[in-house]
């Protein structure tokens, strides 16, 4: 207990000035000021030469000077000017020095791998960013025991390929080297088993080792977190994974919302847990779940990044999802509570004005919290449904509320259909589902939760189909599209040739 004692009482300690600190200094100035420094820092790269950071830095109104000078980029438009200049080795691009590390990061929605600058700058960001993480476990008052138990993460690989002028790899395996020294006794699996690039490798190894472990908090995405306690639990005949980890209490997770997947989670526990949310990308780590009962993330506000918001309408994106010239882009600020916005985000990693893909809800801006609605290609609207990841959750998870029944995962796209469009849900579940009757109640649900879905359920959506299938289909998918395990997800919504490659794949396992 003296460890767990000395433990606590360092994140105690940790905890004042962190609460302090966002208590006390305007959220406003510490996004001011983190701009400032990015641009003071950046100044002399080839970037900031051209757009003229040393001019923007001297300007009365830094954030209007900045936002006039350098346009918004994709990820298509900041690599082909500036980011593949970095990956050939070259120096002082968009940031000082020169980029040691690329973390491959594909999402869910393209189809080769993007390659994110990782600069030393920011692992020291989010190395700052998970130890405040941790500093807020203090809230829940566990017991000193606690804080001695294991940490289990569900990451990628942490070996990185060397090509020449630089490493590439998952986020995770490029983070594990700014582990601290003395988290090293907690994290599991393991430097060994964190190596291995086979994902179902990689689950057999932790299976083996569970036994082992005492764990009292398991990070990950929450399909893969699910997948592993399911099968721990298969392969040593246990009621719920209390069974093998009494201490077990906390889960962290990212990625998706947690909120389809809680039917599922409920019969692995035999005991309360504690979800809370974490928003780390490959592009830095942006958010963490604070205020205990809370469900909104706090924005990171003064630690590398400096946020915009752009209005997610038709007037900044096109039916694909595509930005348009010249979107409009609100500072924090200037944007509003409840609204649906695609985040922007200027990082000490040389990202500006970088378009992330992620779509968010500012749910307290006195506190800077946001939820993650989805992605701004993963959303529906082929005729002004504007159907969200947020309605859609929403709808599965009422839809299991209503019948009883556990959802591991589902996908919808939409197709012309006599004249008009339907919709097409695709449900993975285990337990007896009518697929005339979940294309109901999604429906009515929809309805419900979204006003531009009701009217076009009238004029232009004539048919909302389901089509009940195993979970193991999408697993089997993932597999094929050698995207298993780490921070993969499946896709809410199909898109173009992925349509077609879905269907046929689902005849296929059928």
């Amino acid at each position: 207990m003296l460890l767990g004692s000395m433990i606590k009482s360092a994140y105690a300690l940790w905890s004042g000035p962190v609460e302090m600190k966002h208590k006390y200094i305007s959220i406003e100035k510490a996004q001011e000021k983190q701009l400032s420094r990015l641009l003071q820092k950046a100044e002399n790269t080839a970037f900031g030469e051209h757009y003229n950071f040393s001019k923007i830095l001297k300007s009365e109104n830094i954030i209007q000077s900045f936002r006039e000078a350098v346009p918004v980029h994709d990820y298509s438009s900041i690599y082909k000017k500036w980011w593949y200049r970095s990956l050939n080795g070259e120096s002082f691009v968009s940031w000082p020095g020169k980029v040691k590390y690329f973390a491959l990061s594909s999402g869910t929605s393209e189809a080769s791998s993007k390659y994110i600058p990782v600069t030393d700058n920011m692992l020291r960001s989010i190395k700052r960013a998970s130890i405040r993480q941790l500093v807020r476990m203090v809230q829940y008052d566990f017991p000193l025991g606690f804080y001695e138990k294991g940490m289990l993460m569900i990451g990628g690989s942490t070996h990185l390929q060397y090509n020449g002028t630089y490493y590439e790899g998952d986020l995770s395996g490029i983070t594990a080297a700014s582990i601290p020294f003395w988290f090293q006794h907690f994290y599991k699996p393991g430097k060994k088993i964190s190596r291995t690039s086979d994902w179902n490798t990689k689950l057999e190894e932790i299976i083996k080792k569970a036994p082992e472990w005492d764990i009292g908090v398991v990070v990950g995405v929450p399909a893969w977190v699910q997948i592993l306690l399911e099968k721990i639990i298969e392969t040593y005949n246990l009621k719920t994974i209390h069974d093998l980890w009494p201490n077990f209490k906390v889960i962290v997770h990212s990625g998706v919302a947690i909120q389809p997947y809680m039917k599922s989670f409920e019969k692995l526990f035999g005991k309360e847990i504690i979800f809370n949310e974490s928003y780390l990308a490959s592009e830095g780590y942006i958010a963490m779940q604070s205020r205990k009962g809370i469900r909104g993330m706090d924005l990171i506000v003064d630690n590398g990044i400096f946020f915009e918001f752009v209005p997610f309408n038709e007037q900044n994106f096109d039916e694909e999802g595509d930005l348009r010239k010249n979107p409009q882009a609100l500072s924090l600020c200037e944007a509003e509570e409840n609204k649906e916005y695609a985040l922007l985000l200027s990082t000490n990693a040389g990202a500006w004005r970088y378009l992330i893909g992620d779509t968010v809800k500012i749910v307290n801006k006195k506190h800077a919290e946001i939820l993650i609605t989805g992605r701004t290609k993963h959303y529906l609207s082929v005729c002004g449904e504007h159907l969200s990841q947020e309605n859609m959750n929403r709808a599965i998870e009422l839809l299991q509320n209503d019948l009883g029944i556990e959802i591991n995962e589902f996908t919808v796209y939409a197709f012309p259909y006599k004249g008009r469009f339907a919709h097409q849900w695709y449900i993975g579940t285990n337990q007896k589902l009518d697929n005339d009757e979940a294309a109901r109640i999604i429906d009515f649900h929809l309805k419900n939760l979204n006003d531009d879905y009701r009217v076009e359920r009238l004029e232009a959506v004539s048919h909302v189909f389901a089509e009940v299938i195993s979970p193991k289909v999408f697993l089997h998918y993932m597999e094929m599209k050698e995207k298993v395990g780490n921070a993969n997800k499946f896709p809410r919504v199909l898109k173009n040739g992925r349509i077609d490659e879905w269907v046929t794949f689902v005849k296929n396992q059928s």
